[in-house]
């Protein structure tokens, strides 16, 4: 018997926002398909637009595994998180071994193909130039996800994101002068988000 879909499967019990009022708890799962979603579509205006060759499907899988650990660590907030250097290299050897324990859930043969996903490349890692820059806009991703979960609290009346939000945006507006493809993301797309569904359809 191997657990680890079982185990993935419990994403849904992760809490993100700890720290946060929130007006609807927004789960790991939620979180993960989000973004998984922008991480490919990101990779789709690269190609589309920029001439890129990135592969779009797999910036979804690594969007869609990228927080995994947290069933094993739980969410650590970002304030907590990036707090200092030595936090957050601590954090990172957790994260590490949380994956090698989520990995050891697999049998022997599928564990290389998850490997890949599950454990984040280091600096010295040799990646390709187009490889680094996918995990790039994963990581933007990561971000966009989170600033739509503040336009939406802001939207439902809740002051508590305003903070997250401004210094969210600051990182995505910073992101967008080295990403074309975020920077197009949030001029087609970020706007809809909020509206009611009527005003969407």
């Amino acid at each position: 018997m191997y657990s680890f879909f079982a185990t993935i499967s419990r994403m849904k019990y992760i809490e993100r926002w700890a720290l946060m009022r929130s007006t609807r708890p927004e789960n790991l799962s939620e979180h993960a398909l989000e973004v998984a979603s922008i991480a490919h579509a990101l990779c789709v205006i690269g190609n589309k637009r920029y001439g890129r060759q990135l592969n779009a499907e797999r910036a979804a899988m690594l969007g869609l595994y990228h927080d995994a650990t947290e069933i094993i660590t739980g969410d650590m907030p970002t304030p907590v998180k990036y707090h200092s250097s030595n936090i957050r290299k601590a954090y990172g050897m957790v994260e590490e071994a949380a994956a090698g324990r989520l990995l050891g859930l697999l049998p022997e043969d599928l564990r290389e193909s998850f490997e890949e996903i599950l454990l984040p490349a280091k600096d010295g890692d040799d990646l390709s130039d187009s490889e680094r820059y996918l995990r790039r806009l994963v990581k933007a991703a990561d971000k966009l996800s989170a600033l739509i979960k503040c336009i939406e609290e802001e939207n439902a009346g809740n002051a508590e994101f305003r903070t997250a939000k401004i210094s969210t945006a600051a990182m995505i507006d910073s992101l967008s002068e080295e990403l074309p493809e975020v920077r197009d993301f949030c001029r087609d797309f970020l706007p809809a988000y909020g509206r009611t569904l009527d005003e969407l359809l």
